[in-house]
């Protein structure tokens, strides 16, 4: 082995002993960030119970429990909270809180989850919400049309659409992004040593082909209805 093949693999040792020694001190040394959502601390725990409201803006709910699948898994310390909401006309929205304890794997990509459960994704854009609280601030969340085959009861194969809201969610750090979280969790580990508790906040609703920017619209004013009764305000930039 010549002198710059040697040279490269001491650096390349040095480099994997350095970023071990980094792990380790970040692990020994980090601290939980606090819950940009409200609820119940659970005593014993660093889970809570989160607070969705039961009645918003004419729609009543019904809670839902944690599906099995859900409790094996995500990681033990994941809080999840989930209510499906009715208005009188028969529409309906599911709404969705997943809040991350130490293990950031509590908050996954849709991009996998949707497709998972036979959903296309047929368009994507971003929504601006102005939230009326205290502060006033406006929420940025990720809005997909979504659609997949099903059968009718006669066996007859139709297409259903759907719409798919999300946005995560910390400590006065707010984005639609998750790429953009996984970036802000790291600078914030790094630079303050606090790993910031993520949430992961979603709604899904189904409609008729062609119903889709009617059913965000409702889905838009549910949640600035609803957002400031489970979410703390985020500092306005």
């Amino acid at each position: 082995m010549n002198n710059k093949k040697i040279f490269l693999l001491v650096i390349t040792l040095l480099m994997m002993a350095g970023t071990a020694t980094a792990l380790t001190w970040l692990r020994a040394n980090q601290r939980l960030g606090t819950p940009a959502i409200k609820g119940t601390p659970i005593p014993g725990s660093v889970k809570i119970d989160i607070h969705l409201p039961e009645n918003v803006a004419g729609y009543t709910s019904t809670n839902m429990p944690e599906p099995e699948t859900v409790l094996g898994y995500l990681p033990k310390d994941t809080s999840y909270a989930e209510r499906i909401y009715h208005s009188p006309d028969g529409f309906w929205i599911q709404s969705t809180a997943i809040l991350m304890g130490a293990d950031r794997t509590s908050i996954h990509r849709p991009d996998f989850c949707l497709p998972g459960q036979g959903w296309s994704i047929d368009e994507k854009q971003v929504l601006d919400i102005p939230i009326n609280d205290q502060p006033p601030y406006h929420l940025q969340a990720a809005a997909w049309k979504v659609s997949q085959m099903m059968k009718d009861r006669n066996g007859e194969k139709i297409k259903v659409a759907g719409v798919y809201v999300y946005w995560y969610v910390a400590n006065n750090e707010e984005t639609p992004d998750h790429d953009k979280m996984i970036e802000h969790l790291t600078l914030d580990l790094l630079r303050k040593g606090a790993l910031q508790r993520w949430s992961y906040i979603s709604y899904f609703a189904v409609c008729l082909p062609g119903q889709e920017d009617a059913a965000i619209d409702r889905i838009t004013r549910f949640i600035a209805t609803q957002a400031p009764e489970f979410q703390l305000p985020v500092k306005p930039l």
